[in-house]
C-alpha cells in the first residue's frame, strides 16, 4: 500500500515474539493495534489500550498459537481514530467497479464494547460515506490498488474488499481482503439490481467496462443472531424455533450461517448462527423490520446486539 500511495496506518511486521515484545517496550502511546497477518475469521485484531493487553495479544499469536498459521506473522499498527466502513469492488484486472458502502459492527456488545467478532450486524448505505468521499475512495484506494496490481503483473479478477477508517473526511485502509465481507454482503447484494451472473461473466471475460451497476435506493439492515459465549466458546446443536414465522413479514429475510439440519430440525452449528435482514426505503423502518424478524426466532442462549444502525440514524439526524 505504501508503494502505491494508498492511505493506511503506519505498521511494523514481526515474525517472532521477542522482536515484537522488544518493539512493544518502546511504545508509550496507546491504544495500538495488534493484528494477526493472516486469515483469522475476523477475530485476529486486538485494539490494545495497555502494554499488558498488547503483550497478551502477542502471546496469543506467537506462543499460544490461537490463530495457528494466521498468527505466525504479526503487525503492530498505529491506532486510527474514526468510524469504520466497508466497500467491496468488482475487478476484472482492467476495470474496477466499487459497490455501495456498508458499515459493520465488529464488537460483540452494544456501544462497540467487548472483543471483536466476525461482525454482529451491518447496514447499507452508510451515511458516513458521502458522495464526495465515495469518489475520493474510488480514486485513492481502488484505482491505485488496480494500478498496483497491473504494475506488479497481477491479473486480479474477483472481489476486492476494502475495510476503511473514516475521520473528518479523511480515509485510511484498515485491511484489504480478496473476498466478500460478512455480514456486509447481506446488506449490499440485496440492493443490487444488476444481474450478478452478468457481472461475474464480465469479470471472467474482462469486459467489466461494459457493465453499469444499478442499485436499489432502499436501505438494508442485517442483525446477526449468535450463540451465547461467542466469540469465545459456545454450544452447538441447539434447536432453532420460529424460522417459519419470517414468512409472515414483508422484506425480511433470514440468511443461514452457523446452522445444520437433523431430519427436519434446524440446529445451531457455529458462533454466528443467522443473519436477519430487513429492507425498506426508510433506514429506521429497515432496522425495525430486521429486529421484528429477530424477535420471531429463538434458540437457547441466543444473543444479538440491540444497537445495529444507531450510528447511521445519529449521522442522518445531524
Amino acid at each position: 500500500m505504501k508503494k502505491y500511495n494508498i492511505p493506511t496506518a503506519h505498521a511494523v511486521s514481526f515474525k517472532d515474539y521477542k522482536s515484537a515484545y522488544d518493539y512493544l517496550l518502546k511504545k508509550n502511546n496507546y491504544p495500538i493495534v495488534i493484528k494477526a497477518d493472516g486469515l483469522a475469521a475476523g477475530k485476529g485484531v486486538t485494539v490494545a489500550t495497555s502494554f499488558d493487553q498488547a503483550n497478551q495479544a502477542l502471546e496469543d499469536c506467537f506462543i499460544n498459537h490461537v490463530f495457528k498459521e494466521a498468527g505466525s506473522q504479526v503487525l503492530i499498527e498505529d491506532f486510527l481514530q474514526g468510524e469504520e466502513a466497508s466497500i467491496f469492488a468488482f475487478c476484472d484486472g482492467k476495470t474496477i467497479l466499487p459497490m455501495v458502502p456498508a458499515q459493520d459492527h465488529k464488537a460483540i456488545f452494544d456501544g462497540d464494547k467487548g472483543p471483536n467478532t466476525g461482525g454482529m450486524g451491518a447496514y447499507s448505505p452508510a451515511p458516513i460515506v458521502t458522495n464526495s468521499l465515495f469518489e475520493k475512495i474510488k480514486s485513492t484506494v481502488f484505482d491505485r490498488a488496480l494500478e498496483g496490481f497491473q504494475a506488479e503483473g497481477i491479473d486480479y479478477r474477483g472481489i476486492l474488499y476494502a475495510g476503511l477508517m473514516i475521520h473528518n473526511d479523511d480515509v485510511s485502509i484498515v485491511e484489504f481482503n480478496a473476498r466478500f465481507g460478512d455480514p456486509e454482503t447481506q446488506v449490499v447484494l440485496p440492493r443490487l439490481n444488476t444481474d450478478l451472473v452478468d457481472i461475474f461473466l464480465a469479470i471472467t471475460n474482462q469486459t467489466l467496462d461494459q457493465i453499469s451497476l444499478d442499485w436499489r435506493s432502499e436501505s438494508a439492515v442485517c442483525i446477526v443472531m449468535a450463540s451465547g459465549g461467542y466469540p469465545g466458546s459456545y454450544q452447538k446443536g441447539n434447536p432453532i424455533a420460529g424460522l417459519a414465522n419470517i414468512n409472515q413479514l414483508d422484506d425480511v429475510h433470514v440468511i443461514h450461517a452457523g446452522t445444520s439440519k437433523d431430519n427436519d430440525q434446524i440446529l445451531t452449528n457455529g458462533g454466528r448462527v443467522l443473519g436477519v435482514v430487513g429492507i425498506h426505503r426508510d433506514l429506521q423502518e429497515a432496522i425495525a423490520q430486521a429486529y421484528e424478524g429477530v424477535d420471531k426466532i429463538s434458540f437457547d442462549q441466543h444473543y444479538f446486539r440491540k444497537d445495529i444502525g444507531a450510528k447511521a440514524i445519529k449521522s442522518i439526524s445531524k
